[in-house]
């Protein structure tokens, strides 16, 4: 399991609204707003480049620190990137502010580390079915990423289980415990090409002989062969 480290991230109130907005980002800044539960949408604006820095360093469910104009930090999530559809810039973000105090739900990432046993002894696959949990707790408890050890996977169809995932005593996990997160698949066996039998067609003639089959014995001329015999 990852811990979550304290990531905070300068802010300023915003005054331009609208459309605007574009003069800002040709500036290199973001428009955002921040709210939350009971609490009014402020407008705010942040640098494109400290954003991006924060977009690569923290994961999604990372409890962001807005220091804002001197106040005291305002614990948040990030809740929605609007990007260009055609360049992928980003266009706005939305902060959604949180309760310390206060449980919530969220998905965590699963990350697989170790190396499986069957799947080198026994030229077993590791496949990862599940690649994130649906969890419930107090913000500054919820883990970054839940780490999974593969390293007891020994034998082909060796599993993990989301009830076998080690995670914090004040963390409940939401997800069906029955879930599969791991599993060494059994080694895909080739299958050898069949021999093609090509299949003589009655009546055909063999490639390479010529002449048509000879008459049955008996059998009456043809009208030419009559005509040519006549004096």
């Amino acid at each position: 399991m990852v811990q979550k480290t304290k990531v905070e991230l300068k802010v300023n109130p915003r005054e331009v609204l609208g459309k605007k907005v574009k003069a800002l980002r040709r500036e290199g800044v973001i428009p955002a707003n921040v709210y939350g539960h009971a609490l009014e949408s402020v407008a705010i604006q942040i640098s494109k480049d400290d954003l991006v820095h924060l977009l690569h360093s923290a994961g999604r469910n990372e409890i962001v620190y807005l220091r804002l104009d001197g106040e005291e930090a305002r614990p948040t999530f990030l809740r929605q990137i609007q990007r260009n559809p055609v360049t992928d810039a980003i266009l706005h973000v939305d902060f959604y502010q949180i309760s310390l105090k206060e449980k919530v739900r969220m998905d965590v990432r699963l990350v697989l580390v170790g190396t499986a046993p069957a799947e080198q002894t026994q030229g077993g696959t590791l496949l990862h079915s599940l690649d994130r949990i649906a969890v419930e707790g107090l913000p500054t408890e919820i883990p970054s990423v839940i780490e999974v050890d593969v390293s007891g996977l020994e034998v082909i169809d060796a599993t993990i289980y989301v009830r076998e995932l080690s995670v914090p005593d004040e963390i409940t996990v939401l997800s069906d415990p029955a879930q599969v997160v791991a599993k060494v698949a059994p080694p895909q066996v080739e299958k050898e090409p069949e021999e093609e039998v090509e299949e003589e067609v009655e009546g055909e003639v063999p490639e390479g002989e010529e002449g048509a089959p000879e008459a049955e014995e008996g059998a009456e001329p043809a009208a030419e062969d009559r005509k040519e015999g006549r004096g």
